[in-house]
């Protein structure tokens, strides 16, 4: 099992920046990806980026060349450096974790809330 906690959001201008932070904790060695989807009032969630065990990364085109995914360096935690953001990243951010135990298992954080408004 997998537990994923989520912090960071907030309510921030246009144009501002916002990191966000996912822990994790349980069987972490098991994780192979892990990944930040969010998901706006009245549409589904859909994926923002995500960061692979071998160290790849993959962005929506939404947010390219305006978020970062990274993670420290006990791989327990990873962030979602956001900058330039606009009124349309206003949503719920989720971390995901999948590992493989023979199948692929999904885990979720509880959601943290991203606004942004003048």
């Amino acid at each position: 099992q997998v537990q994923l906690v989520e912090s960071g959001g907030g309510l921030v201008q246009p144009g501002g920046s916002l990191r966000l932070s996912c822990a994790a904790s349980g069987s972490i060695l098991n994780i192979n990806v892990m990944g930040w989807y969010r998901q706006a009032p009245g549409k589904q969630r859909e994926l923002v980026a995500v960061f692979t065990r071998g160290g790849s990364t993959s962005y929506a085109d939404s947010v390219k060349g305006r978020f970062t995914i990274s993670r420290d360096n006990a791989k327990t935690t990873v962030y979602l450096q956001m900058n330039s953001l606009k009124p349309e990243d206003t949503a719920v951010y989720y971390c995901k974790a999948e590992t493989w135990r023979g199948a692929v298992y999904s885990y979720w954080g509880q959601g943290t809330q991203v606004t942004v408004s003048s």
